[in-house]
């Protein structure tokens, strides 16, 4: 059911209450809230709601907004009581009203989280919408938007495995962000090219709530760099300034473009990483545990999930192409530890992997199975040729397939 229909319930429901008894309004409104959902960044019931602004909202959500709660006052649709004023409030509000008051100016490169992003994004989507009123005021908008960015950051050494400060500067005029190992320094260590940026939140992997993976092209090769701030705001600022740029700069390399087209293009989150054993092309040598990232086509292994650059990557088209993925290992094969095999065919030759778990082998067989099943598109196939060939995963060298 979409907004507007659950607010016209809601009036409706209110209505009714009004001539009921006042043991009735909870759970009826319970009942019909299961029809509804949670207007910011949810799909679950929403059985709370904010009696100062008018909205219902899911579990989670509601522990964010006791986090302002000068602003958002929450109470259980099924366990708290309502005043008869509490119920008329809501009723005269909603979650309709409340988009259309909160989201005006929501500009079209901002991150819209969903209930599978992290707390960090979940959190500031919800306090830039209401603390800050960031969409209602343009002004607002500036850390972000401006097309230039300058701070500090801490980044982790690719060696050492330490953090430490490094001034950061995203320039879309310059088209690159750039960091640098001495605060006073004028030469970058590092330039990062808009067009082969990507950023994704992993704070459970880099360790920190508000760790953010950088990625890029050097010398044709992917290289990551894990950052984060204490600062939850000053991080999500990056991560949108981020956007902004490649928005700004898809704009002009695809003029044409509508912006829904380019949207999902700036940045992406992994089909999927975790740990599986490897072995190389002949079949014959000893599994290796490695971790494995799967963006998009490209499945890359590391030998620790912090690695700056991959080991070894391939590329996994469809099966019109002749891509096939199969369950468990042939049968001469040797030297495995996990005994949840995966096959994957492609024109060249085998790839091998174990799992640890039949359902971690069950969740990378319907990712790889999504990819081969997806028609490629004509840029994909000529990206799968345009940067490297599909040498050997086991080689550990480095070969790079970029869309």
């Amino acid at each position: 059911m979409n907004f507007r229909i659950c607010d016209t319930v809601i009036v409706a429901v209110a209505l009714v209450l009004s001539l009921l008894p006042r043991v009735f309004p909870v759970c009826m409104y319970a009942c019909l809230l299961s029809l509804c959902v949670c207007v910011f960044v949810c799909f679950s019931d929403p059985e709370w709601a904010s009696y100062t602004l008018g909205v219902f909202v899911c579990q989670s959500c509601s522990g964010f907004h006791r986090n302002i709660s000068q602003i958002s006052k929450v109470k259980s649709v099924l366990l708290d009581p309502w005043s008869d004023a509490e119920v008329e409030f809501m009723a005269s509000n909603g979650n309709d009203a409340a988009k259309a008051k909160y989201e005006q100016k929501v500009p079209v490169f901002y991150y819209r989280p969903t209930h599978t992003d992290c707390q960090l994004l979940r959190e500031q989507w919800i306090r830039a919408r209401y603390e800050r009123k960031e969409f209602v005021c343009v002004e607002r908008q500036e850390p972000y938007s401006a097309g230039y960015r300058e701070g500090f950051l801490w980044k982790r050494g690719r060696d050492n495995g330490q953090f430490l400060s490094r001034k950061c500067i995203l320039s879309e005029r310059d088209g690159a962000l750039k960091y640098f190992n001495k605060h006073d320094a004028r030469e970058p260590k590092a330039l990062m090219k808009i067009h082969t940026l990507n950023a994704s939140f992993q704070p459970g992997k880099i360790g920190q709530p508000h760790g953010l993976q950088v990625t890029y092209l050097k010398n044709n090769s992917t290289r990551n760099i894990f950052v984060y701030h204490k600062d939850g705001k000053e991080m999500v600022d990056w991560f949108n300034a981020i956007r902004a740029a490649r928005f700004h700069y898809l704009q002009v390399a695809f003029p044409g473009a509508h912006d829904a087209d380019l949207v999902p293009k700036l940045t992406r989150n992994y089909i999927k990483e975790g740990y599986m054993e490897k072995t190389g092309p002949k079949h014959t040598e000893g599994f290796k545990k490695r971790w494995f990232t799967l963006d998009d086509r490209r499945l890359m292994y590391f030998k620790d999930p912090l690695d700056a650059y991959a080991l070894g990557e391939m590329f996994i088209g469809s099966k019109e192409k002749g891509y096939i993925v199969l369950p468990g290992l042939p049968p001469s094969t040797q030297g495995y530890h996990w005994q949840f095999g995966i096959t994957i065919v492609t024109p060249d030759r085998k790839f091998l992997f174990t799992c640890k778990t039949e359902g971690e082998q069950q969740d990378w067989m319907a990712a790889f199975q999504g990819l081969v099943n997806r028609p490629m598109l004509p840029q994909e196939y000529a990206g799968n040729h345009s940067h490297g060939s599909t040498q050997d995963l086991s080689k550990e060298n480095i070969y790079i397939f970029y869309i």
